[in-house]
């Protein structure tokens, strides 16, 4: 398996999350870890020096390279939370317009300002992205032992 840029680290999400220095933006990522944590039942992890991945699986790129990664996580960045949803974006699209104040890029979802979202859907569109994501991790794990065993 080839080796991703951003890996999981041993450093402590809660340092992470503790050492933001927008008071403002320091709560909201923590009440964002805490609604993460609850819909998908997983123990967050740092990756990286930024990022807060929930769970972890095989995720396979349209160039067919085969990496480590979260199913869902989260960055605090200056401007907004950037909530990263794999595929779970374009596929819950419907839910979007339920949200509240949000932008959308890639496989991200942006967003300003924490307290103007609705968070029950924001939980139904983490939960659904969780699930459709550990689909596609199967997939990608049957893939691959399959093509071992061919070899």
């Amino acid at each position: 398996m080839a080796e991703n840029k951003t890996q999981r680290t041993k450093a402590s999400v809660a340092d992470f999350l503790a050492a933001i220095p927008d008071p403002h933006r320091q709560r909201d990522a923590k009440a964002l870890a805490a609604l993460i944590r609850k819909a998908t039942g997983e123990k967050p992890a740092l990756w990286g020096s930024s990022i807060v991945g929930y769970g972890q699986m095989t995720y396979e790129g349209r160039s067919g390279r085969a990496v480590d990664w979260f199913p869902v996580g989260f960055s605090p960045r200056k401007a907004a939370l950037v909530l990263y949803l794999m595929g779970g974006v374009k596929a819950n699209a419907n839910l979007l317009a339920e949200l509240g104040p949000h932008k959308v890029g890639g496989g991200c979802l942006y967003l300003p300002r924490f307290e103007e979202i609705d968070t029950r859907v924001l939980t139904r569109l983490i939960k659904q992205s969780d699930k459709g994501n550990r689909l596609v991790t199967r997939r990608v794990s049957t893939k691959a032992t399959a093509k071992k065993r061919a070899d």
